[in-house]
């Protein structure tokens, strides 16, 4: 076993400013930090006694995920639900990265094609959007963390770790054993012992003390054939942005900027920078760097501070702000929301082409679709320039593989978000929230299928890819250009499929493997009016345990919580007037009807039925309730034994 040296991957301005204790070996030098509590004089007044406090521990799962933001909360959940015993580690008090309330992003996905609509992602990134809209309809960010928090804990095979950061990977050979981490709230030092470790962090330090290759930066634009790379390569990346809120007070409220502020050159300023929701905040209040821009942190959130407050002075105060007249400030960020530092390598490096011209791939996992939004070096500093450019909108969504989330030369490490394997220029797409999520689905069950396997990520890419596509396709997740094909599932062998009415679509087209209208394609059944019924027979019995139906929620209008709280054709603030809300299922067992299962009040667009075996020789499915749709609407029913 080794330790990777920390000095070398960049921990030492950590160590320095105590925000994490340096682990030595036995030939430290006298300048190190060591982790030791043997002087410990500790007196327990209660019991009498002076002892040292135990501040070590070791645990060991299947699977560890670092990071608690939307990428590292699905792969962990993934994991676990099919059947890894899994960890989540998360450096923050709160989940959800740049989504919660201490950044307040809004959870983006492929919010808006070139059409004009949404093509918003499914699985469990939707059953969180979805279950922030039934227990938080006020959309504060504060209870948004705490859904996220129950939906994470209410997992029985997942255990969550808050404020606890990985800081050092253990090493054998090219394999992580363990992840050194280090949990600020309890001064406890864990060991946490695994055969697959996922990185979701953003920034990657465990990945990076393993020694995984990776690369920051712009690529030249001839590395990859790039249209929007600039002509040499260079050390640039995106900055983090510092966010604000503001509430009407209704009555003129005065603002005096801090010491601390810098003033906003109005004047200098290109007019893209727009102020259109100023009082929701300004993204591109934003700082990055040429060279290290983990290093560079806390140097950026100081002066990026001064910007917003420099911003909100100009806009209470220049007089250009009528309408501010009577905002005051109510939450000022205090932790930059980052877009870009360490890219992974792993057996491909997504590029821009790939995404522009919608390459194909035998082992895609997901999709995305945000435009190519590369924001500008500089950032604010650079005011005269136009805060990002929108090089280009897509028409439909594009497709990213497998191979670019696994490490190409640490055997058993995966990655998602955005320091998976891709060039600065498809970042520019693919770092949106939602898209990260649908890859930290992707690694989490590919973590399931190497747990129960005894493999490799890379194997699982190359002779079981067929298995987690079906499984991510199960699990509400569509993968462009790839129909399920599931052969347990025994849908696919009912000899009719017939239902009570039709709207519109065919009953048929239930088990064609298409969980979604898309590409101009129908791929549902829809009722005329409700209640409505759909049956499945099959020519002999049939063993069944398990039904699992896809509705609708319709996919082209997006659901992430938003400040400015939209409610529109494209955007809506509530639950999806189409998702079923009530719905029942019987088996026809020696030709009488039997009750199988039924839901009052479902929350997600995957229901799942799981009842006692049963001999049957058909299925009814009888919805009689949607949230507000007159018909139902749905895309897949699968059965199983």
């Amino acid at each position: 076993m080794e330790r990777r040296d920390f000095f070398k991957k960049g921990t030492k301005a950590a160590v320095a400013a105590s925000v994490i204790p340096m682990i030595t070996t036995a030939h430290s030098g006298p300048e190190d930090i060591v982790y030791n509590r043997d002087t410990d004089k500790w007196y327990h007044l209660g019991s009498g006694k002076t002892g040292m406090p135990n501040r070590k521990k070791t645990a060991t799962y299947d699977v560890v995920v670092i990071g608690g933001g939307a990428a590292g909360i699905s792969a962990a959940v993934s994991s676990a639900r099919n059947g890894s015993k899994t960890v989540l580690v998360q450096d923050r008090a709160v989940l959800g990265g740049n989504a919660s309330s201490e950044m307040r992003v809004h959870l983006n996905g492929v919010n808006r094609l070139k059409s004009g609509k949404a093509e918003r992602e499914t699985g469990i990134i939707e059953e969180m959007l979805l279950l922030n809209r039934f227990y938080n309809e006020q959309e504060s960010f504060p209870v948004f963390d705490h859904v996220l928090y129950e939906f994470v804990t209410r997992e029985p095979n997942l255990t969550l770790m808050l404020n606890t950061q990985a800081i050092e990977a253990v090493m054998d050979g090219n394999k992580i054993t363990a992840a050194m981490c280090w949990q600020s709230s309890t001064e406890m030092l864990y060991t946490l012992n695994a055969s697959i470790f996922i990185d979701c962090s953003g920034d990657g330090l465990l990945a990076a003390t393993a020694g995984a290759e990776y690369r920051t930066g712009r690529e030249a634009a001839s590395e990859f054939n790039e249209t929007y790379a600039p002509k040499v390569a260079d050390g640039w990346q995106m900055g983090a942005t510092l966010l604000m809120s503001s509430v009407d007070m209704g009555k003129p409220m005065k603002y005096s900027p801090p010491s601390f502020a810098i003033k906003y050159d109005f004047e200098k300023a290109h007019p893209k920078r727009k102020f259109a929701g100023f009082q929701d905040g300004l993204w591109w209040v934003e700082l990055g760097s040429d060279n290290d821009i983990i290093a560079d942190f806390e140097k950026n959130r100081h002066r990026l501070m001064g910007y917003l407050h420099g911003v909100w002075d100009f806009i209470k105060n220049s007089g250009k702000f009528p309408e501010a007249e009577n905002l005051a400030l109510d939450w000022v960020g205090s932790l930059p929301c980052r877009r870009e530092s360490r890219r992974f390598i792993g057996d491909y490096i997504v590029s821009e082409k790939d995404l522009t011209e919608h390459k194909h791939y035998p082992d895609a996992v997901a999709f995305g679709g945000w435009p190519i939004d590369e924001h500008i070096p500089g950032g604010i500093d650079n005011i005269s320039e136009p805060p990002t450019h929108f090089h280009y909108h897509f028409h439909n969504i594009y497709e990213f593989p497998f191979r670019s989330l696994y490490s190409k030369n640490i055997s058993n490490l995966m990655f998602a978000g955005r320091n998976a394997s891709q060039t600065h220029i498809a970042l520019s797409s693919s770092r949106i929230m939602a898209t990260c999520a649908l890859m930290g689905q992707a690694v989490g069950t590919a973590a399931s299928i190497c747990t129960k396997k005894k493999i490799l990520p890379r194997e699982v890419g190359k002779n079981h890819i067929n298995d987690l596509q079906e499984q991510l396709l199960r699990d509400d997740v569509y993968i462009p250009k790839r129909p399920a094909n599931d052969l347990k599932d025994l849908a696919k062998k009912a000899s009719l499929i017939f239902a009570s009415t039709t709207s519109s679509g065919d009953a048929k087209l239930l088990t064609n493997g298409i969980s979604r209208d898309i590409d101009g394609k129908i791929n549902h059944w829809m009722s005329k009016g409700l209640p409505a019924e759909l049956q499945l027979e099959w020519d002999a019995p049939t063993a069944l345990c398990a039904v699992e139906i896809k509705c609708d929620t319709n996919v082209n209008r997006n659901i992430m919580m938003r400040k400015d709280s939209r409610n529109d054709e494209l955007f809506t603030n509530g639950v999806p007037k189409e998702m079923v809300k009530a719905i029942k299922i019987e088996g026809r067992v020696n030709g009488k009807w039997t009750d199988l299962g039924a839901i009052d009040n479902n929350q997600t667009r995957l229901i799942k039925f799981k009842f006692n075996s049963s001999k049957v020789t058909a299925v009814k499915i009888k919805v009689t309730e949607t949230y507000g749709a007159n018909d139902v609407k749905l895309f897949e029913v699968r059965c199983y034994k």
